[in-house]
């Protein structure tokens, strides 16, 4: 009995720890399609959200992403895949609230109990005057190559310019 007490404690502190560790907004669900029937537990889907860029006013990043069901899916236990995919639209007047640093994570995601997470990472490409986004993801040994890339240009929506003035040095020099 006792085994089973410190297994479900284990299994808290897990638990409690990856939720600690997401950062970043909480995501819009836009829906689901399923992509394998499971028996017990819910089934295999990709799910397709929205997040608002915390920092940029103006901006949608759409994620797409696999999920795990089954039982270790219905309590928390599988480790999803790295199959994700990005696009990111200009969605109203864009508006710079916080500096940032190119590569910074806009948010990031647990994609297992503790050792993987899913990134999508902002850049400012200045010559093109494009925010790009790159949606990827690490494991505490190896991460995985898998990533897809989306850009959008930074135009005025209706007469109302963008305003870039605090995108910051980090941000508007090209990489080393």
């Amino acid at each position: 009995m006792k085994w089973r007490a410190g297994i479900a404690a284990v299994l808290v502190v897990i638990g409690s720890v990856a939720a600690l560790t997401s950062c970043g907004p909480k995501p819009h669900r836009v829906g689901s399609v399923n992509t394998e029937f499971k028996l017990i537990g819910p089934d295999h889907k990709i799910a397709i959200e929205s997040y608002d860029d915390p920092k940029i006013d103006g901006i949608t990043v759409f994620i797409s992403k696999s999920q795990k069901g089954g039982i270790e899916g219905a309590v928390g236990l599988a480790e999803d895949t790295s199959d994700a995919s990005v696009a990111v639209r200009q969605t109203g007047p864009i508006k710079v609230k916080e500096a940032f640093e190119n590569g910074e994570d806009a948010f990031t995601e647990q994609r297992s109990v503790l050792f993987k997470r899913l990134h999508v990472s902002r850049f400012w490409d200045a010559p093109h005057k494009s925010f790009v986004y790159v949606v990827w993801t690490d494991r505490l040994i190896n991460g995985s190559p898998q990533n897809s890339i989306s850009a959008v240009v930074a135009e005025p929506w209706g007469n109302q310019a963008p305003d870039l003035s605090l995108i910051g040095p980090a941000a508007a020099a090209p990489p080393q």
